[in-house]
């Protein structure tokens, strides 16, 4: 059972001062709706302690995430600005720096970086725009203008010149406030 911290004090005080046992506690004290095995838990630690304190260094230990490996795992996550598509998988970070799996969850907890799919999108430059002006006008002049009619255009194919990848697999870490999610 948690006590508060007023309730530790004043069972040692009252321990101290009066002798209460864990019965007379619950006798004395029925809206406080303490257990006898929490207060008996409590009076042990009063004996052999002196105190209702916890111990120093009794805690779960952070391991994982100290700044050593938070900073390994930052360099490793994100791509370098000079070089792009440098960023590894958790499951590569974590191999690489010696942190379990589970535990790079630093990435969200303390860098506050999201993981987001990657989309492909097409994206016009000016010389693109260009180009898709002149060579139609190009290419209408090479025909006489009653075969025009039967020629048609369209704007819908996307042209790639990467090698086709997993989307699933592919993935990206950004601030959790950016908008912007490719950089």
């Amino acid at each position: 059972m948690v006590f508060s911290n007023e309730d530790e004090i004043l069972i040692k005080n009252l321990r101290e001062s009066k002798g209460y046992s864990a019965r007379k506690f619950i006798k004395e004290f029925p809206d406080k709706n303490w257990n006898r095995k929490g207060l008996d838990y409590l009076l042990k630690k009063l004996r052999e302690t002196g105190t209702v304190e916890r111990k120093v260094g009794s805690g779960k230990r952070r391991s994982a995430r100290t700044t050593q490996n938070t900073n390994d795992v930052e360099d490793l996550i994100i791509s370098q600005e000079d070089k792009p598509r440098t960023y590894q998988s958790t499951r590569q970070v974590a191999q690489e720096t010696g942190v379990s799996q589970s535990s790079v969850r630093i990435v969200n907890k303390d860098l506050s970086l999201k993981c987001f799919k990657r989309r492909r999108a097409q994206e016009l430059t000016e010389s693109n725009r260009l180009a898709r002006l002149v060579r139609p006008r190009q290419l209408l002049k090479r025909y006489q203008e009653h075969d025009v009619a039967f020629v048609w255009y369209t704007d819908e194919k996307i042209f790639t010149v990467a090698a086709p990848s997993n989307s699933q697999n592919y993935r990206v870490y950004n601030n959790n406030n950016n908008n912007n999610c490719c950089p």
